[in-house]
């Protein structure tokens, strides 16, 4: 072999290394796990989950518009910053919730457009550019929470399913919503944004009550 060649592929191989070496630095991109029913949320209109780092954002009823929202430093700081507040108590944390779902109201508000959403809003509204219905603010809350615990910023709760009520005999229409479990008691609670107009705080109630709620 020629000195020529030596050298070439001595190169290559430094170059290779050097390239590993870099690449051990950048961190890995991991999916966060889910549960079936929550996985369902996403598989159902052909989105992906939430990561670390970026979620979907659905919109104009059943997620026929959607925005890929990426969360900055910033953000993640604001949020951070909010759900401080619940750590001393599982009741401080789910009002830090409510506090961290409006901050995601007024985020995407102006940018997609429903700063003019309105609470209860569905098709009959014929405005499906600014609003929610109860399948996107479940998706939303439910994405939200989520990055919430893979940051590490859930102290007291973990993402439950989500829950469906709905008895046309007792006139109950049908109506989802997003869930937190709480890890000492395990009762579950639902973050509910769909009744709710713009920047307002989320319903968060149990979901045994909930669920009978009309």
């Amino acid at each position: 072999m020629q000195a020529g060649q030596l050298r070439y592929r001595g190169g290559i191989a430094a170059c290779a290394l050097a390239i590993g070496a870099l690449l051990s630095f950048v961190p890995s991109a991991r999916a966060i796990e889910l549960s079936s029913g929550v996985s369902e949320l996403y598989t159902s209109v052909s989105i992906y989950p939430p990561s670390a780092s970026s979620m979907t954002v659905c919109y104009g009823f059943v997620c026929r518009r959607r925005h890929v929202f990426d969360f900055t430093p910033g953000d993640r700081a604001a949020l951070t910053k909010i759900l401080a507040a619940g750590k001393v108590s599982a009741v401080a944390e789910r009002a830090a919730v409510q506090k961290a779902v409006i901050w995601f109201d007024r985020r995407l508000g102006p940018v997609i457009g429903t700063d003019k959403r309105i609470a209860n809003a569905d098709i009959r509204y014929f405005d499906d550019k600014h609003n929610f219905d109860c399948w996107d603010t479940t998706r939303n809350v439910t994405s939200l929470l989520l990055v919430l615990q893979e940051w590490g910023l859930l102290k007291h709760h973990t993402v439950g399913e989500p829950r469906y009520r709905g008895n046309a005999l007792v006139l109950q229409t049908p109506h989802n919503t997003a869930v937190l479990q709480d890890r000492a008691t395990r009762a579950e609670w639902a973050v509910d944004l769909w009744t709710r107009g713009y920047a307002q705080a989320p319903d968060v109630k149990p979901v045994d009550q909930w669920v009978k709620e009309k």
